[in-house]
């Protein structure tokens, strides 16, 4: 709501408004209750914490990512860890890698901060792009619109993983590739962000507020900074939130395909990329990775969910799993 409106609102009543701190208590009462999003919210700070803290817990195990033990692995059977389940020992306390044997709990932890890393990146460019674009097709003129739109819709209709592969492919070896590949999927995933938040615009561009800071002098970049932003926030904020499970999967897709993170930076799906061949001799190379794949996303997924039926209400869960519809109901 513009400053005028409000101070307006304010003289007449004698009281003084504060629309943003009830709407983020009515948000964070309605989060807490759908126990799905909680636990999943529980997930992913694990997640991050574990990422963070990387250093320090290989540190306690004794192990870095990139070390080789050759001595860990049977040469005489193509590599194979020696010892019960993968080599798990007090040393490795989740064994070791085939053919390589370096340790795999290392590259499983590091691989998170890759994984986390490069999708909160990529989803970091993608909203900044969208909202950037969106918000100046809406406010633009006719001839601006037209650009914008028609250049966006091209940019959603492009196969994201065959442009991504082509990219990748001509990029010298030399550029950073965690930061490579996020900048590849920010740059080609903002299509449907844009077209979100220039339907959204032109919704509250007509709302009076806006026209009452319109009528007040104000121009277009201050009442976009003051009037839309704050109301674009829900709707981008939820996108966001379901724009991070997807990108870690596209990341894994293309680590998995041989273009996305190159050894030795571990990564989730660069270890399931040469996991393919060790599933029956090695089955834990395969299930952790995937396990820590399906864990990440299924919690985003839900928390994205989460926070969207928060911040609207009126639309309902599509996760019912825990989401305590009586509780929810009442909030």
């Amino acid at each position: 709501m513009s400053e005028a409106l409000v101070a307006a609102e304010a003289a007449g009543t004698g009281v003084d408004p504060v629309p943003g701190a009830s709407g983020a208590r009515q948000f964070w009462r309605r989060l807490r209750a759908q126990r799905a999003a909680l636990v999943a919210a529980a997930v992913v700070a694990l997640l991050v914490l574990v990422a963070l803290a990387a250093p320090l817990l290989t540190a306690l195990e004794g192990q870095d990512p990139t070390t080789y033990h050759p001595s860990l692995v049977d040469s005489a059977r193509g590599g194979v860890p020696i010892g019960s389940f993968g080599g798990i020992s007090g040393d490795h306390w989740l064994g070791v890698e085939p053919q390589t044997g370096r340790d795999l709990f290392a590259r499983l932890v590091y691989g998170a901060r890759v994984s986390l890393g490069v999708a909160l990146a990529a989803t970091v460019v993608q909203v900044a792009i969208g909202v950037t674009l969106g918000v100046a097709a809406a406010l633009g003129n006719r001839w601006v619109d037209q650009l914008l739109s028609r250049f966006t819709d091209i940019i959603v209709a492009m196969p994201l993983m065959i442009m991504a592969l082509a990219l990748l492919a001509i990029v010298p070896s030399s550029f950073p590739r965690p930061v490579l590949v996020a900048l590849v999927i920010g740059l080609i995933g903002w299509g449907n962000i844009a077209k979100i938040v220039r339907a959204q615009t032109l919704t509250l561009k007509e709302l009076d507020y806006v026209a009452a800071a319109r009528l007040s002098g104000w121009g277009t970049g201050r009442i976009a900074r003051r009037e839309l932003l704050p109301g674009l926030a829900a709707p981008v904020i939820t996108y966001a939130a379901l724009l991070v499970p997807s990108n870690i999967s596209v990341e894994a897709a293309l680590s998995f395909l041989g273009v996305g993170v190159k050894p030795p930076t571990p990564s989730w799906g660069q270890m399931l990329t040469a996991a393919d061949v060790w599933y029956q001799a090695a089955p834990q190379y395969l299930l952790l990775p995937a396990g820590a794949l399906f864990a990440t996303v299924l919690a985003l997924t839900v928390l994205g969910d989460g926070v969207r039926t928060a911040l609207d209400p009126r639309a309902a869960s599509r996760l019912r799993i825990g989401t305590g519809r009586k509780r929810e109901a009442k909030a």
